[in-house]
């Protein structure tokens, strides 16, 4: 049970007192205010190696995914009501996270915004409904961030060897690297994409814009590329061409800047 405990010391007589009150109901509404619509706080962790895998699959809310230099995944969450059921699970290294699973047939229930820490090395797949997905310093082997509907994907200092990161409405950026032999497929039906890489990496690239024809290549456009279909794609090749790179924009823009 949480207690809560006032102190009224009076100084200078009651208008003293006043002012003390009035300091510490300001102070409890600073720190409850987050609690006050009736939000729960969910936390646990888990032991993990280098190559753990998450896959988590939202309903609606933020998720935000960051790598950090321990062995163990952190998972956190703000549950608005009505508040949904997780239950997790962990089976030969990977652990699942499937608020889909965990409440169907419940009708509506409330947004859950996650906060997820894992090692640097791990490989991340994630997907929601609706909602915001944030994923920094991930160098693992696969990093897969899927919006089914509505939310911005933002992936900032990836490393990872395969990327995936699609939504319907919405902005994706990504700032990572290359790998020599990954793969690399960006997709949005309305949004901006921006891709900040390594113009010096070497991959085979593919850009579609049909609605727009607004491929905006910086620097890349002094390397080997060539538009088709009338301004509606761009395709070409870097170096020697052992990555590939796919992005399409159905009634978006695309552009690429150099890292």
């Amino acid at each position: 049970m949480t207690r809560s405990f006032f102190y009224i010391f009076t100084i200078g007589g009651q208008s003293g007192a006043a002012k003390v009150i009035l300091t510490g109901v300001v102070f409890l509404l600073l720190v409850f205010a987050p609690f006050a619509n009736g939000q729960r706080r969910f936390s646990r962790s888990f032991p993990a190696n280098n190559d753990v895998r998450i896959e988590l699959l939202n309903r609606s809310g933020t998720v935000t995914v960051e790598g950090w230099n321990r062995q163990e995944v952190n998972v956190s969450a703000f549950l608005e009501p009505p508040v949904a059921a997780i239950e997790p699970r962990v089976a030969n290294g990977t652990i699942y996270i499937n608020l889909v699973k965990d409440n169907q047939g419940r009708g509506e229930v409330g947004s859950v915004n996650f906060t997820v820490r894992v090692p640097f090395t791990s490989s991340v797949d994630i997907e929601t409904l609706v909602g915001n997905l944030i994923v920094s310093n991930i160098r693992g082997g696969l990093l897969r961030a899927h919006i089914t509907s509505e939310g911005d994907i933002t992936l900032t200092n990836i490393g990872a060897r395969a990327v995936s990161a699609q939504n319907g409405i919405g902005d994706i950026f990504y700032d990572g690297t290359i790998t020599s032999g990954g793969s690399y497929r960006f997709q949005s039906v309305r949004g901006n994409i921006n891709l900040r890489i390594p113009f010096s990496s070497s991959f085979k690239l593919v850009a579609t814009a049909p609605s727009t024809r607004n491929i905006s290549l910086g620097a890349l456009a002094n390397t080997n590329m060539s538009y088709a279909g009338d301004g509606r794609r761009v395709v070409g090749r870097v170096g020697d061409g052992s990555a590939t790179i796919s992005v399409t924009n159905q009634r978006g823009n695309i552009s690429f800047i150099s890292r």
